[in-house]
């Protein structure tokens, strides 16, 4: 087959149209075309009056070689590449050894405890929350009565952070082997929605995501693995060697037992911060890195389907628009948006007592009112947050313990109208025609009691530039609420070519709680890349 790249065509065509434009690309004469599949399909909005959809196909005409020589060196016309999946290792026949363990059932670890269970290891994911159904129970709780539940909520359980999210499966890593292929093809095996395959910009969608991740579990365990949720990791047992040489041995859980691993995936998300602290306690090598902090913006929906699409607004095919902006400020600060959520709405995201967190979701349909985005600054270890690898946990959390306080102390969240925090005074009053959608409730103040000068200043900044390009975007009504800092990992667990940590052999630092991921694609891609990892020295050792 031919992989065909960047055909445009207007919105409004026919198949018949999408045909002819590829035996006019091709050059092809009438009858050479066999079939065509679409790979991916986006679209180019540059223009709104001339809104085109861009393609990538997978093509079969007569005499290939021919095809593919009359086009040597257009980077768009290629051979189609292989992007199956074969697991590299397979466990031997009757084979037996300490199991690996995988801790965390997030995108991470259940991409690297499924590609485990499939090279036939039999793995033990330990899960500090609950299964994702009971899990899902307590997170309304905090949203409809808000009732915390520590170790059961938007960032801890079953199917991690992403869960309660947009449930975006686009990343921009670089993906030489096509794994990402891999996470989607197990995804819609697991009940994800088929368009994921073929969408530019794919996303499942919370309802979607919760099922998904309850079929994903069923397969590890129908192939030998083993789930023990509600338990946590409470201390990690290290041996070191007469040459310094150290190596996990063990977990103390939380049921007062100890668990034997010689290789653990540590796969424990970016809110983790107690086990952080415990494997800086131990010795492993751990930095600070940056991050960025600020809060979440809503407008309606159709104002930024105006702003995008113009007149095609609502067209079924585009579906809600999304948006990406960033803005170099005058002190030296970038804003950006992160995780934007067409039609959806800003959820609490706090998995700490006395703290405001927020963060973004939408349903697959997003068909929800506003629109929203987190709205950030970049934050730098060196200039904002000296002190130590673990000076980042503690500036989230006094920037969170802030936003709770100027919320009323009740979960609630600090908001702030556009206008306002333009004009540098607090917020009061009722809400004008942008209704904030986050629960338990906003409470209109200013959002300088819980965020840095220099946040505001920048946002005060970028805001208005973001309005020149997109209309709407900074109207006075237009609601920001506090505070989004959970953007990533303020820490990294550094690991050498091997996946394994610097200074202690048989961790393995995966995903986004040890900083080498951003999002669920990229993370399910770091599982997989580290479970293939494990598994050579694993069974290496085993045949040695």
């Amino acid at each position: 087959m031919i992989r065909l790249s960047d055909l445009a065509l207007p919105l409004d065509h026919s198949t018949d149209d999408l045909e002819a434009a590829i035996a006019e690309r091709l050059g092809l004469a009438p009858g050479q075309l066999e079939r065509f599949a679409i790979v991916r399909r986006g679209n180019d909005a540059r223009k709104k009056h001339a809104i085109r959809l861009v393609y990538v196909l997978d093509v079969v005409v007569q005499d290939e070689a021919k095809v593919l020589a009359a086009h040597a060196g257009d980077s768009h016309v290629r051979p189609t590449p292989d992007t199956s999946y074969r697991v590299p290792l397979r466990a031997p026949e009757g084979w037996y050894a300490t199991r690996p363990v995988v801790i965390g059932a997030g995108p991470c670890g259940l991409l690297a405890a499924l590609i485990l269970a499939q090279m036939g290891l039999k793995p033990i994911i330990v899960e500090r929350g609950k299964a994702v159904r009971e899990r899902t129970k307590d997170t309304w709780g905090l949203w409809r009565r808000s009732v915390l539940e520590p170790e059961s909520n938007v960032q801890f359980g079953e199917g991690g952070a992403g869960t309660f999210s947009d449930g975006k499966l686009y990343s921009r890593i670089k993906d030489p082997r096509h794994l990402s292929r891999k996470v989607l093809t197990e995804f819609v095996k697991a009940g994800a929605p088929d368009d994921i395959l073929t969408e530019a910009h794919p996303h499942i969608g919370t309802f979607r995501l919760v099922t998904m991740v309850m079929a994903m579990r069923e397969t590890i365990e129908a192939l030998g693995g083993e789930y023990r949720f509600q338990t946590r990791v409470e201390d990690f047992e290290i041996e070191t060697a007469a040459d310094g040489t150290r190596s996990i041995a063990g977990l103390h859980l939380s049921d007062g037992t100890m668990l034997p691993a010689r290789h653990v995936v540590l796969a424990v998300g970016h809110s983790a911060r107690d086990t952080f602290y415990k494997l800086h306690d131990a010795g492993v090598h751990v930095e600070a890195k940056p991050f960025a902090i600020g809060v979440r913006i809503e407008h309606p929906q159709s104002w930024i389907d105006k702003a995008r699409y113009g007149p095609s607004a609502g067209n079924a095919i585009l579906g809600p628009a999304a948006y990406a902006l960033s803005h170099l400020t005058s002190n030296g600060r970038t804003v950006y948006s992160f995780c934007m959520c067409p039609g959806g709405r800003v959820v609490a995201a706090t998995s700490e007592e006395g703290r405001v967190v927020t963060n973004g979701m939408s349903q697959h349909s997003r068909a929800e009112f506003n629109a929203n985005s987190g709205l950030v600054v970049d934050i730098q270890p060196d200039r904002d947050y000296p002190g130590g690898p673990m000076a980042g946990i503690a500036f989230q959390r006094h920037w969170e313990s802030l936003a709770y306080t100027a919320g009323g102390s009740n979960y609630q969240a600090p908001g702030q109208k556009v206008s306002d925090l333009l004009a540098g005074q607090a917020s009061s009053g009722e809400f004008g025609s942008v209704v904030p959608s986050y629960q338990p409730g906003v409470k209109l103040t200013d959002l300088s009691l819980c965020l840095p000068d220099y946040v505001m200043q920048s946002l005060r900044e970028a805001i208005p530039v973001f309005g020149r390009q997109i209309a709407g975007y900074d109207h006075p009504d237009v609601v920001m609420t506090g505070v989004e800092t959970r953007t990533s990992s303020p820490v990294r667990f550094t690991r050498g070519k091997d996946f394994q940590s610097l200074n202690t052999r048989g961790l393995y630092p995966a995903g986004e709680g040890a900083g080498y991921a951003g999002g669920i694609l990229s993370a399910a891609v770091d599982g997989i890349r580290v479970a293939e990892a494990l598994a050579a020295d694993l069974l290496g050792a085993a045949a040695a």
